[in-house]
């Protein structure tokens, strides 16, 4: 009898544990969160926030879900996050390394945009404090074309220097200029690589000059010395571009012709087509300006 009864209890007490279980439901979020990660020249720039959606709602209004003129979380659920690995110039404001909320002030034509420093709260803080204000800017607002449901956040017009970042909902967008610091960090791997240098550090060295628009004269020493030390095709296709911003067209030709061939070598037919073109236009250079019928080059070369 007694084992029927621990039997019979063992079996509800299963029965009930399966019950529970089935009964856990999981749904949607309404504002899903969301984490958008961007290596923008050497910083990383990462912003985590949930996204609401408009559902039928009007959002950026004076009576509307985002009323103007009132400190807004930026988002749904806790406020949004914004982080950046190094200092940067958020809307032309010096901002250091560090996590921030991310508050904004939308109104008809303008936003502010705040950089807050306490990161602890669900949504705005009940007790505001401008001490906390790691920066505060304001920015136009503008109307689009086009309709977006969901709250998003967006990184773009990346460049080594810097990106914009996006604030994008119903019809109304707003951009924030974000800049920041490459030119010392890499010349301060440029320095340090040189002491004991290989091909590679030399080419890298260069290309940087190049694209930068420093020096060439120096950038001329650097990719000369990668190809002395290992000839590459598109080290050779560097030198020939140096030469040519330089004015030393026959020089120029001459690099790119090597180039051509060993790309031809190698079966890269792109870097082949390059210094064709290249060949011809500065074979219609004289004394460093267009010949009649002659377009001076623009273009850059790939990096291997």
């Amino acid at each position: 009898m007694k084992k029927t009864m621990t039997f019979t209890l063992a079996i509800a007490c299963f029965l009930l544990s399966a019950v529970t279980m089935q009964a856990q439901i999981t749904t949607p979020a309404p504002s899903p969160s969301s984490t958008l990660i961007q290596k923008v020249g050497l910083t990383d720039v990462e912003v985590e926030y949930s996204r609401p959606g408009m559902k039928g709602r009007t959002i950026f209004a004076a009576d509307g879900l985002v009323p103007f003129g009132e400190l807004w979380r930026t988002g749904a659920n806790a406020s949004t996050k914004i982080s950046f690995s190094d200092e940067v110039k958020f809307g032309g404001v010096a901002v250091p390394a560090g996590k921030y909320a991310l508050y904004t002030i939308p109104d008809a034509t303008e936003w502010t945009i705040i950089l807050y420093k306490d990161i602890t709260h669900w949504g705005t803080p009940p007790e505001y404090m401008e001490s906390e204000e790691a920066a505060r800017i304001t920015v136009k607002s503008f109307k689009m074309d086009m309709t977006y449901e969901s709250f998003t956040i967006s990184i773009g017009n990346l460049s080594n220097s810097g990106a914009t970042l996006g604030i994008l909902w119903e019809n109304t967008r707003v951009a924030i200029p974000i800049e920041v610091d490459v030119d010392s960090k890499v010349m301060a791997d440029i320095e340090k690589a040189m002491a004991g240098t290989s091909a590679r550090d030399y080419y890298t060295a260069a290309s940087y000059y190049y694209d930068a628009k420093k020096d060439m004269n120096q950038a001329l020493v650097w990719i000369k010395k990668a190809n002395e030390m290992d000839a590459k095709f598109w080290q050779l296709r560097r030198e020939s571009l140096i030469l040519a911003e330089l004015g030393r067209y026959p020089e120029a030709i001459a690099a790119a012709e090597k180039s051509k061939a060993m790309a031809q070598e190698a079966g890269n037919q792109d870097y082949v087509r390059m210094n064709e073109k290249s060949i011809a236009e500065w074979s219609a250079m004289k004394g460093g300006k267009p010949a009649p019928g002659g377009k001076k080059m623009k273009e850059e070369a790939k990096s291997n």
